[in-house]
């Protein structure tokens, strides 16, 4: 009797409730067993819920997830909310409705959305940033980073986003705007709490090469962290006691160095207010400056400006000439001392300035004329125009020259990082409350440990403040408070922490996260401890990836965790793009919601589709063609319970196809080659077609291959045959390697170049009976008739050639 229709629409949910009822997916807490980890990046809950591009990620960790229990793995996948930030705090003040409530309704439908795709997560580990019980060790964290002098407050110039009204780390402006909501970005003096997350630049980069994380992922993290070595060298002010310290990578170049330029921001500028003559034009140029971020200082802006400091002029400590100095703004304050010495023939921002405003240009280091080498930052050839380095190759020259520096006493051998430290602190309301009180007589002071978690106070207005303080700020009763030192009036600290906060040790509390004592135990850090297989997108590869990073090493160096790196293996994902090629947004009318495609095809329509759209760390564009395609692979699938037949073992017909499938999946689901896993499984529906038959043992193998990828519906089918216990339930099929090796082989036959035959013989069959059965076939006694057969030639397994006349 025919099988009835596939309908996924009635099966899906059954299983759901099955799995959820046997609690089917739950970490065990036998600790005997060997563990995996994996992971993938938590969600912001947002009002739009999930788009399309969310169940990529997932789903590829869940497919390893459900594997590694058939491989007899105790399994830790969990899933929570990154649910503190800007987006939720928006939409509460633009509706009137409390951050809590607009967070607690997003989370109900991602995890509704979430639990309708049938993903394999331990919803018992559930966890929320925003929650307070998860919060109190985010703070906890945050003061043991204080005690240990990493936090500290600074008055410093910030990225501030004139639509937000909030700082924004470096990392946070994208392209001059902010990343977040695209407003425009300008710089401000704000006291912000800073996290040193400079003392750990060597470590973060050196511990890269512990770690399997795929290359762009760590050529990301060693261009942001920015090692670069070289030398600091003091040019005295002419006429006065005081110096300019720069940084520079080329110290062999100190005798091209014709100006200085120090950044906008400079302390000097301030304190010989004075004695500089153009005044006016110094703080005209301020001004502009202020209004640009870091980016557009440096990356944006092809023009070069800048005004001479009239009245202030440095001296070049390698040859005594006086030199003028500018103020320009791609110079930062953030990076090295604020200050450069400029050597326009070897470096091209240099160049273009020194053209710009007619400024000496000497050549150092030969490499052509002048205009020739001032685009290249020449590394190599040999010294002129430089004294006593003259002749010198490079390498020997900066040796010679940071001995010279250090034996006068002006200069000293340098490692210095692009990385700055942590912009830690927000002025608005939903996110952690920093954990410190001021106090007149004590300075900054930590509450102490056991009156944590310290919750955020409620307030009617979420509104941010014009002055840029945070709405907390007007709570007094919250905000005046006694020192826990002295007893004395205090004011608790009203910024709050960044949305990342949450985020960098999130992974940690999946593996114990319902302890009241302390962020996880010892007992479960150890055995957990490192993630396995993390997977998350490119876009946080410099910001949550490092910052974890930092956190993890700090709690690694202070005893609290028991491996220096969080991560075992990274990788990453392609987006999604929509159907136009295009990103998908609501603005172009291109997103997919998820929830349709689970709808109209099948919740395992869309897992496999996903899986299938083509290299998973490719953008791919979506095509509902495609999901249609995979809707009926999955129906060619379900009609296999009209083709079975009894027997466990496999078809002599399919029995080395079946080998190579459970070879080509194992291997091609661990290498993130899911497309090309569900297109082997898919060949081998159309081997079972053309045989017309499956056997019991067969279809078992088929239904636990495919079962990480479309779950539900081989629950469903392996249940109607009959079969003991589950699918998840299964060991992962082995192969044979010797089974996938073919016994015999189709060859090309060619007369003359042109094929005429091909015939199937066995492969370690010998030539010369390889040849009897070509000049026995049909097609090549007639390319051959009565021609002369003057050449032969067999490439043993693929091909063979003759030739006559």
């Amino acid at each position: 009797m025919a099988v009835k229709e596939y309908r996924p629409e009635l099966i899906e949910k059954k299983w759901q409730d099955v799995w959820d009822k046997e609690e089917a997916y739950k970490t065990s807490d036998d600790k005997t067993k060997p563990k995996y980890y994996a992971l993938v990046e938590f969600p912001y809950p947002s009002g739009q819920g999930l788009h399309v591009g969310h169940p990529r990620p997932y789903t590829a960790m869940d497919i390893i997830a459900r594997k590694r229990r058939m491989e007899g793995y105790n399994v830790l996948f969990p899933m929570g909310w990154d649910a503190f930030g800007l987006p939720t705090e928006n939409f509460a003040i633009k509706n009137k409705i409390h951050p809590k409530i607009v967070t607690k309704n997003n989370v109900a439908r991602f995890k509704k959305q979430l639990k309708s795709i049938g993903y394999s997560f331990d919803w018992s580990r559930e966890i929320n940033t925003t929650d307070p019980e998860y919060y109190k060790w985010t703070q906890w964290i945050f003061i043991k980073l204080f005690k240990k002098g990493l936090a500290y407050k600074s008055e410093m110039p910030i990225n501030w986003c004139t639509q937000c009204k909030v700082g924004l780390a470096n990392e946070e402006v994208v392209n001059g705007v902010c990343e977040r909501c695209g407003g425009v970005v300008e710089r401000r003096v704000k006291s912000q709490w800073m996290l040193k997350i400079t003392d750990y630049a060597d470590k973060l980069l050196k511990d890269l090469d512990k770690v399997d994380y795929i290359d762009r992922v760590k050529t990301q993290q060693r261009n942001w962290i920015g090692r670069s070595e070289g030398a600091e060298v003091n040019f005295k002010l002419s006429g006065k006691e005081e110096h300019l310290t720069v940084y520079t990578t080329r110290p062999d170049t100190l005798f091209g160095a014709t100006y200085m330029v120090v950044s906008p921001e400079h302390p000097i500028i301030d304190k010989y207010k004075a004695e500089i003559k153009n005044w006016q034009a110094i703080v005209d140029y301020r001004e502009e400056a202020a209004k640009k971020s870091d980016f557009e200082r440096t990356e944006l802006v092809k023009e070069k400006t800048g005004v001479p400091i009239e009245g202030i002029t440095a001296i070049n400590p390698v040859n005594g000439k006086e030199i003028p100095v500018w103020i320009s703004d791609y110079v930062l304050m953030s990076y090295g001392t604020g200050a450069i010495m400029a050597v326009p023939a070897h470096d091209e921002r240099d160049w273009d300035f020194a053209k710009k405003f007619n400024l000496p240009i000497i050549e150092v280091v030969k490499g052509g004329n002048v205009q020739e080498a001032a685009f290249t930052d020449v590394a190599t050839g040999k010294l002129v125009n430089s004294g006593f380095l003259d002749g010198l190759e490079v390498s020997e020259a900066k040796k010679k020259i940071i001995e010279w520096l250090r034996e006068k006493g002006i200069g000293i051998k340098k490692v210095n990082y692009k990385l700055r430290d942590w912009v830690f602190s927000r002025q608005r309301y939903w996110g952690e409350p920093i954990p410190l009180v001021k106090c007149e007589k004590c300075g900054w002071v930590p509450i102490p440990e056991e009156e944590l978690p310290l919750t955020l106070p409620e307030v009617d207005n979420y509104m941010p403040t014009d002055n840029g303080e945070s709405p907390i700020a007007n709570m007094t009763e919250w905000v005046e408070t006694t020192c826990p030192h002295c007893g004395g009036k205090a004011k608790r600290e009203t910024d709050t922490m960044p949305q990342w906060a949450g985020s960098s040790w999130y992974f940690l509390r999946y593996m114990d996260p319902h302890n009241k004592d302390m962020f996880a135990s010892k007992e479960n850090i150890e055995y957990w401890s490192p993630v396995d297989w993390y997977n998350g997108g490119m876009e946080h590869t410099t910001l949550h990836l490092l910052y974890s990073r930092f956190w993890h090493k700090f709690l690694y160096d202070e005893g609290y965790v028991s491996t220096p790196e969080p991560y075992n293996r990274r990788t990453s994902h392609g987006m999604i793009l929509g159907e136009n090629n295009e990103k998908m947004s609501k603005s172009r009318g291109n997103v997919i919601n998820p929830d349709d495609i689970v709808n109209e095809f099948g919740a395992d329509t869309l897992r496999t589709y996903e899986m299938f759209i083509g290299a998973f760390e490719l953008n791919a564009s979506w095509s509902q063609q495609g999901v249609r395609g995979c809707r009926r692979f999955l129906e060619r699938v379900w009609r296999l319970q009209d083709m079975v037949v009894t027997g466990d073992e496999y078809s002599k017909e399919l029995e080395s196809n079946f080998h190579k499938t459970i070879k080509k999946v194992s291997q091609d689901f661990e290498a993130l080659k899911f497309n090309t896993a569900i297109a082997a499984m898919m060949a081998l529906i159309n081997d079972i077609y053309a045989a017309g038959k499956i056997t019991q043992g067969e279809i078992k193998t088929f239904l636990t291959l495919l079962c990480p990828v479309a779950p539900h519906i081989v629950e469903e089918i392996w249940e109607n045959l009959g079969f003991k216990q589950r699918v998840y339930q299964q060991k992962w099929p082995v192969w044979d390697e010797k089974k996938t090796i073919d016994s015999t082989v189709e060859i090309a036959v060619q007369v003359n170049g042109k094929v005429k035959a091909t015939i199937s013989i066995d492969v370690k069959e010998e030539k010369d009976s390889v040849k009897q059965k070509i000049m026995a076939n049909d097609n090549v006694k007639a390319a051959i008739a009565d021609k002369n057969v003057v050449k032969e030639i067999y490439v043993p397994g693929r091909i063979y050639n003759i030739v006559v006349k």
